[in-house]
């Protein structure tokens, strides 16, 4: 059986006082008994709903409360993105870039850290997380994304902090319990590539994160990346466990991953979603995730177009299929399901109506930042 670490390295305090060192060497240590070796889980009776950010369309992203307004609402999954802070803690925020989600640029007191930077082929003027300690971090408070869209969940503007993996899952544990059901964990890992070059790689720190946890090595557990190389050196890690996944993340087209982009590689988007592609990805991941159009596009109009071969040839190569992600508003509808009451308008009956749409291809999963409306589509 293997040691497990000390109760000063199972503390948040101690995860954050440990070396890089110490922590790689624990996280080596502790994979062994992260979750238990077994045949991978048995197909869900139904698709999964997985709450994309929480419940997003509802309250600010990536905060306990919209994680427990998803549970509430009947998601299968929760789902919290992860980067990591100056002195290396995983936390839940979509992207590095701190602006549109934190209230930072109301506080003087960081004014000097605002810089520009290009992460992952995209330029941002404000402030990132790397750039900020855990405990400065925490002073901030989370705001709504797209307030114009969502001015009901920009009612609780000022009101949360960014939380911690370590946290997301002490929650989680606490609201199974409260609920009487088991909610899975479906973290992220954004900007490896990125945070590894800083010396910030999430990889290590996140395994040993998910193996302190009692819950956690139980729970369903599905780490999803839009990169490769993690996903295959997770695979190598972990090998097969009974309640982990791996997900592998894609966008559409001719861009690279930004790890492949980073060495240099040739491989794309486009030749992971052909019959070959798909088949190496099962080679060391279980799930694979396109965005919707990948799956059915639209027309010039911004009608749904003829469904593609993707639903079809990745289930020919083994692997589950979840798809991202389904929004309320008409903005984020495919004209067959708008009703128009303006772009911004919240448009439910438009939004079950294109998930029972997607629906129809076979998903095992899919995205939502509305669970409870995926929970109504698939009662239908």
């Amino acid at each position: 059986m293997t040691n497990w670490p000390s109760k000063r390295y199972l503390s948040r305090r101690g995860f954050i006082a440990v070396g890089a060192k110490t922590m790689a060497a624990t996280a080596a240590g502790l994979t062994g008994s992260l979750l238990l070796p077994a045949a991978q889980a048995a197909k869900p009776a139904r698709p999964l709903v997985i709450a994309h950010r929480g419940a997003s369309a509802l309250r600010p992203e990536h905060t306990l409360a919209a994680y427990a307004k998803a549970i509430a609402d009947g998601a299968d999954f929760i789902e919290p993105d992860l980067v990591s802070t100056k002195d290396g803690v995983p936390v839940a925020r979509h992207e590095a870039f701190l602006s549109e989600t934190t209230d930072v640029a109301k506080r003087p007191e960081f004014a000097s850290r605002h810089v520009r930077k290009t992460i992952d082929g995209v330029t941002h003027d404000g402030w990132f997380v790397e750039d900020f300690t855990l405990a400065e971090l925490k002073t901030l408070r989370t705001i709504e994304r797209i307030p114009q869209s969502r001015p009901g969940s920009a009612r609780y503007d000022g009101m949360f902090q960014v939380p911690t993996l370590e946290e997301v899952i002490d929650f989680l544990a606490a609201q199974s319990a409260t609920v009487g059901r088991t909610i899975g964990l479906i973290p992220e890992l954004k900007h490896s590539t990125y945070f590894a070059r800083l010396g910030l790689p999430l990889e290590e720190r996140v395994i040993a994160t998910l193996a302190a946890h009692e819950y956690t090595r139980r729970a369903p557990v599905e780490i999803q990346s839009f990169e490769v190389a993690n996903l295959r050196m997770l695979r190598e890690k972990l090998g097969k466990r009974a309640n982990l996944r791996l997900v592998q993340l894609v966008g559409v087209g001719p861009v690279k991953p930004s790890d492949v982009a980073a060495t240099g590689g040739s491989l794309t988007y486009a030749d992971m979603a052909t019959p070959a592609g798909l088949r190496a990805i099962a080679e060391y991941a279980d799930v694979f995730a396109p965005p919707t159009r990948a799956l059915i596009p639209l027309k010039k109009d911004g009608r749904l177009d003829t469904p593609t071969a993707l639903a079809a040839d990745a289930r020919a190569a083994g692997l589950r299929l979840v798809t991202w992600t389904f929004r309320p508003e008409n903005r984020f509808l495919a004209a067959d399901f708008r009703d128009g009451a303006g772009d911004d308008a919240r448009n439910e009956a438009g939004s079950i109506a294109e998930m029972r749409r997607y629906l129809a291809l076979g998903l095992d999963g899919f995205f939502t930042d509305d669970p409870a409306l995926g929970v109504k589509a698939l009662a239908g």
